[in-house]
């Protein structure tokens, strides 16, 4: 039986999508705070500080991105968008201004629910866990040293570039979230998202991915979603 406490805040207007999400978290174990506009959104938000928020775009009386930016103002809680709007650009909207996840209608319950546990295992190595006090970070059977700017995996040392280390660790201090191609590109080269800025990551990621052993089709340590970005695969079994 599950027994974690979790709060998840769903905001989310349609009463039969709500209502649908709202059960498949409490069967899983987690707390649903029920939310059907911006306003009720904040509320919620300010009186109970969930752990965890489901934020659909299309609501009432203002934008989801309205709450979105409320909610980054305030802390780090997760966000995971989930909503109909599909195109790269509401997708990389959302992640540049601070959503963890971006999830779009229609979707599976099993891979939702993947989301979620992704959002809330990364809102942990952003705090505590997965980093070690020794200035590790471990994920199955990758390890990276900070200290040492090694990475390991099943022990054996991983010969990274400088440049291919930062991304990595970049990607590791942010397990589970979706990191934008304009936000990798800041943190790493401190310039802006262009076409050959681009291309450089997309080339530095493929040599990461292959000294990483990644294989079509299976659920690699480093995954990428095309036009949007890369993330470190918190749920990789």
């Amino acid at each position: 039986m599950i027994k974690n406490k979790y709060k998840i805040l769903l905001v989310e207007d349609e009463s039969n999508i709500r209502n649908l999400i709202a059960t498949m978290l409490e069967t899983s174990g987690y707390q649903a705070l029920l939310a059907g506009s911006c306003s009720m959104a904040k509320t919620l938000y300010t009186s109970h500080l969930p752990d965890l928020i489901i934020l659909d775009l299309g609501l009432p009386d203002m934008d989801g991105m309205s709450f979105l930016e409320f909610v980054r103002n305030e802390s780090l809680t997760p966000i995971i968008v989930l909503s109909a709007r599909s195109t790269e650009k509401d997708k990389v909207t959302a992640l540049d201004m601070g959503a963890n996840d971006y999830v779009t209608k229609p979707f599976s319950s099993a891979e939702l629910l993947a989301r979620v546990r992704s959002g809330l295992r990364n809102s942990r190595y952003g705090s505590v866990e997965g980093r070690l006090p020794d200035g590790k970070f471990t994920l199955k059977n990758l390890e990276i040293d900070y200290d040492a700017r090694q990475v390991f995996i099943k022990g054996e040392e991983i010969k990274l570039t400088q440049t291919e280390y930062n991304i990595v660790a970049l990607l590791s201090k942010n397990c589970g979230k979706m990191m934008t191609y304009a936000a990798i590109i800041k943190a790493i080269w401190g310039g802006y998202a262009q076409d050959g800025s681009i291309k450089k990551l997309q080339v530095n990621m493929a040599n990461i991915r292959k000294k990483f052993g990644a294989l079509p089709g299976e659920a690699n340590y480093i995954i990428n979603e095309l036009g949007v970005g890369y993330r470190m695969n918190a749920e990789r079994e």
